[in-house]
């Protein structure tokens, strides 16, 4: 069976990186890895870590492009890729437009798709914008569609799509992750190694698009309010590489307990991680991760289409009144840890869907 696996982010990357190498363990499998390089930088550092090599690479990426545009130069990228190779399904992860762009393409050419992380939602499609309507396009394309969890499986057959096409398999952000932890790490940053010995940190991540400008303004502005009543924490935040993002942040958190340093590797991420009291985020994945570690989460978003977790591993804070209480809560050690495990899987994600894949194929 030929399997051509798209990716086009560091998520995407990640999360798809344990149901290649599952499916290499195995025969009977062709495996093509095909990059649009929606993200060339953050991609790339992801391929390395796990040392995936792409057998196609589109370099889509331009700077300043619209949505659209991308989607236009997936589209059309991908149509080329799949005329030429005819693979027998097309397996793609997530909500990004490469994720659409990749299905849509498939789509046309009457080639299946197996859809990894299917059933999100928020049920409101500006949050996050655009992924809630990319993936609720990307599933109903879908043939094959592989549920995080039994709530994801659920909206899915709300929305009537054929309960013989949806599996439960966990996410494998959490094999990811598992794989990840377990490594011996050194960080590579002298300022990453002085900061592991600091007794306590706090992390901070910010990268969604509907949390540039005033929003992340107000977040910087309460973090920094929060830090100088708790000047025992010590945060640690890997900064977008957005231009605007990196402006903001080191205007507004020019501050002693804040330490911003660039992008993080996904192995120094996870160890960051394991190092931390708690985590301020907008990023889906680290609600997913984060439990597995036993570290509590701030989800600094409207909405979550993760809300298997709320109440006990995660909690959402408005700005700014909830999201300096919900910090300075953690800070003063106001969380007790959930007695279940990780609701977002146990490590094993990658092997359900190979054996999902394979029976598939016998049948068609």
């Amino acid at each position: 069976m030929k399997i051509m696996v798209v990716m086009g982010t560091r998520p995407e990357a990640i999360k798809l990186a344990p149901v290649i190498f599952a499916l290499r363990r195995q025969s009977g499998f062709r495996v093509s890895i095909c990059a649009t390089a929606q993200h060339r930088d953050m991609l790339d550092l992801m391929l390395r870590t796990f040392s995936l090599k792409p057998h196609i690479d589109l370099n889509l990426m331009r700077p300043g492009q619209t949505p659209n545009e991308v989607l236009q130069r997936v589209i059309q990228g991908m149509d080329k890729v799949l005329e030429k190779t005819q693979p027998d399904l097309v397996l793609v992860q997530g909500d990004t437009t490469t994720v659409l762009g990749a299905a849509l393409a498939a789509y046309h050419r009457r080639i299946a798709i197996g859809h990894v992380e299917a059933g999100l939602r928020t049920f409101d499609k500006w949050n996050p914008f655009p992924e809630e309507q990319n993936r609720v396009a990307v599933d109903h394309l879908s043939d094959l569609l592989f549920a995080p969890t039994q709530t994801a499986r659920r909206r899915l057959l709300q929305e009537h799509i054929p309960f013989k096409n949806i599996f439960v398999t966990g996410n494998t952000a959490v094999d990811a992750l598992v794989w990840a932890a377990k490594r011996p790490h050194r960080f590579e940053a002298p300022a990453l190694r002085r900061l592991a010995a600091h007794k306590r940190l706090a992390v901070l991540t910010l990268h969604r698009r509907e949390s540039f400008g005033a929003p992340m303004k107000r977040i910087f502005e309460t973090l920094r309010n929060a830090a100088q009543e708790r000047p025992e924490l010590q945060w640690v935040y890997p900064v977008h590489p957005n231009p605007h993002v990196r402006a903001m942040a080191h205007q507004l958190l020019r501050h002693p307990n804040f330490t911003l340093v660039p992008p993080l590797g996904y192995l120094d991420f996870v160890h960051l991680m394991k190092k931390c009291e708690f985590i301020v985020t907008d990023s889906g994945g680290i609600q997913e991760e984060a439990p597995s570690l036993g570290k509590p989460v701030i989800v600094v978003r409207k909405a979550t289409e993760r809300g298997e977790s709320l109440g006990r591993w995660s909690q959402l804070a408005g700005l700014p009144n909830g999201l300096k209480k919900a910090v300075l809560a953690l800070a003063d050690g106001k969380w007790r840890r959930p007695s279940r495990s990780n609701p977002f899987g146990d490590g094993r994600a990658a092997q359900k869907i190979v054996r999902i894949i394979r029976q598939w194929g016998k049948n068609v």
